[in-house]
C-alpha cells in the first residue's frame, strides 16, 4: 500500500483506496446563544439519511415570532476531497454571518471525493435545497424562513457547488424555493489549458496542488475539461443564462485563483447574466474569511454579503 495523493495536515490518498483526513479545531453545534453580542444558536441537522447528507443550522439572536428572515445556504470549500460545517472557522464565520445579516444559515455537508466523486457533491447539495422546502412547515428553526428570499454561497470549491447548484435550480421545472442571488467566494474553476498565472515561476506547487485535487474530484477517466471544471464546457443554453440570480464574486488579492474568479465573473456576463459584481479584497489570500473569522477583513466580507441579500 502506498501513498498516491497527499495534502499535508489535510489529506492522504492510499493506493488501495484507503483516504485518510485530519481535521482541524471543530466546534460542536450550539444550541444556546452565548453571552457574545452576536449571541448565534446552531444545531445539527441530517438532510438524508441513506447517503448521508448532514447540515448545520445558524440562528440570529432573539427572533420573534413575526419576524420573517432570509435563508443563506453554504457549501464548504475543500476542493470537494476535505471540508466539513463544523470546521471551527466555518462555525464561527456562518455564526456569526447569521447574527451581523439577520438570517437563517444552513452550511451543509456533502459527501466527498474521491469516494464520492463529482457530480454527486452538486446533487448533494441540490438535495439540500429540496431539504428546506420539505422542512420549512415542520422544522421549528425554519419557522420564520422567507424561502421566497434564498441565497447560495461558498468558498474554493463550495463557490464552484453553488454555481452548479443555482444552474440546477434552473433546469427544474418547478424550483423548491426563490434563489435571489449567489455570492461566490474565491471560486475554484479550472482547464487544460493553462492561464498565464499558473504557468509563471513559482506557480509550481499551486498547479500542483489543484491538479491533484482534480484528479482525486472528477470522474474517472475525465480530465480538466469536465463541466464541473471547466464552466466553459457546460454549454449551457441562451435560457438558463437568462434567468440566472445575481452573482457577486468575491476574490482575494493574494490568491493564485483569483484569475479565475475573475474570468468565472467576465463569462457569465458575457453570456448573459445581467447582474455581476466582482470584489476584490486586496492583499488577502485564499479562503481568509475561514483561516481568521474574526478580522477586519472578515468583518468586510460579512458586511458586503449583508448589503448584497438586503438589495433582495
Amino acid at each position: 500500500m502506498s501513498l498516491v495523493a497527499e495534502s499535508p495536515d489535510f489529506l492522504q490518498v492510499y493506493s488501495d483506496g484507503t483516504v485518510k483526513r485530519f481535521a482541524p479545531e471543530t466546534a460542536p453545534p450550539c444550541l444556546e446563544p452565548s453571552n457574545d453580542p452576536n449571541g448565534f444558536r446552531s444545531k445539527d441537522v441530517v438532510i438524508d439519511p441513506l447517503k448521508p447528507i448532514t447540515g448545520r443550522l445558524f440562528l440570529p439572536p432573539s427572533v420573534s415570532s413575526s419576524e420573517k428572515l432570509p435563508v443563506l445556504v453554504y457549501f464548504h470549500g475543500g476542493g470537494f476531497c476535505i471540508g466539513s460545517t463544523t470546521w471551527l472557522g466555518y462555525h464561527v464565520f456562518l455564526g456569526e454571518f447569521s447574527a451581523t445579516s439577520r438570517s437563517i444559515v444552513l452550511s451543509v455537508d456533502y459527501r466527498l471525493a474521491p469516494e464520492h466523486r463529482l457530480p454527486t457533491a452538486y446533487e448533494d447539495c441540490y438535495a439540500a435545497i429540496e431539504w428546506l422546502r420539505d422542512q420549512a412547515s415542520t422544522e421549528p428553526w425554519l419557522q420564520q424562513a422567507e424561502l421566497s428570499r434564498v441565497f447560495l454561497s461558498g468558498d474554493s470549491a463550495g463557490a464552484n457547488i453553488a454555481h452548479h447548484v443555482a444552474v440546477k435550480t434552473i433546469q427544474k421545472w418547478v424550483c423548491p424555493v426563490k434563489i435571489k442571488g449567489i455570492m461566490l467566494m474565491h471560486p475554484y474553476f479550472g482547464s487544460e489549458k493553462r492561464t498565464e498565472k499558473e504557468m509563471e515561476d513559482g506557480g509550481s506547487e499551486d498547479v500542483k496542488s489543484n491538479d491533484m485535487f482534480w484528479k482525486l474530484s472528477i470522474p474517472e477517466g475525465s480530465n480538466r475539461d469536465y463541466f464541473g471544471c471547466n464552466f466553459e464546457k457546460a454549454n449551457l443554453p441562451e435560457r438558463i443564462w437568462s434567468k440566472f440570480p445575481a452573482i457577486e464574486v468575491h476574490v482575494a488579492g493574494l490568491d493564485f485563483l483569483k484569475e479565475r474568479g475573475v474570468m468565472y465573473a467576465e463569462f457569465v456576463k458575457k453570456n448573459g447574466v445581467k447582474d455581476v459584481k466582482l470584489v476584490e479584497a486586496k492583499g488577502e489570500k485564499h479562503i481568509y474569511h475561514v483561516l481568521d473569522p474574526k478580522s477586519d477583513a472578515t468583518r468586510l466580507l460579512q458586511k458586503q454579503m449583508s448589503q448584497f441579500m438586503k438589495r433582495f
